[in-house]
């Protein structure tokens, strides 16, 4: 039986450790068309093992550390800088991803389609709100351009990126969550 105060602190073990998988994560470029990272990979193994509340949890802490200059972001990136520039929406994009993940888990349950549903509408949340925010830094320093244009930079060539790492999420997802099971 495990105690609140167990709990609780298994919960920030948790979250730390998850929220250091997707700082690694972020540091790690495979080269493809455009290049990316797995950051969007760690996000996903995050909600699928720890669920929508801690998961939002990690999220947020390393939104946080990336805002108050720690290079937690992709190419060891951190600070204000980061997140107001062109792709930043798309960093504070992944804490609305979790917000929704967690949410349709709350509606949908944990069984395993509910986490692929959770993990794509996630995922359109953060191309959503990073594409918004992509175009509106843009116009401000460079002048308009168009809704289409933005789109083939900044999502169509990550679709099949995303779409394996949310596949390779859902693998992962269900026995890291029986190993952490067999810790508690």
């Amino acid at each position: 039986m495990i105690t609140n105060s167990r709990k609780k602190t298994y919960d920030m073990v948790y979250v730390a450790l998850f929220t250091v998988l997707i700082i690694i994560c972020s540091w790690i470029s495979i080269p493809y068309v455009v290049p990316f990272t797995l950051q969007t990979f760690a996000i996903f193994l995050t909600f699928g093992v720890l669920g929508g509340k801690r998961a939002a949890c990690s999220v947020g802490v390393y939104i946080l550390l990336g805002l108050i200059g720690i290079p937690v972001f992709s190419n060891f990136t951190g600070g204000i800088g980061a997140l107001a520039g062109t792709t930043g929406g798309y960093i504070t994009g992944f804490l609305f991803s979790a917000l929704v993940m967690w949410a349709m888990e709350s509606l949908l349950g944990k069984k395993l389609w509910a986490a692929a549903v959770s993990m794509f509408l996630g995922l359109l949340v953060c191309y959503a709100f990073g594409t918004a925010w992509f175009m509106v830094v843009y116009t401000q320093s460079k002048g308009p351009v168009a809704l289409g244009t933005v789109l083939g930079w900044c999502v169509v060539p990550f679709i099949i990126p995303d779409t394996l790492k949310i596949i390779l999420a859902l693998v992962l997802r269900g026995r890291l969550v029986k190993a952490f099971a067999r810790i508690a």
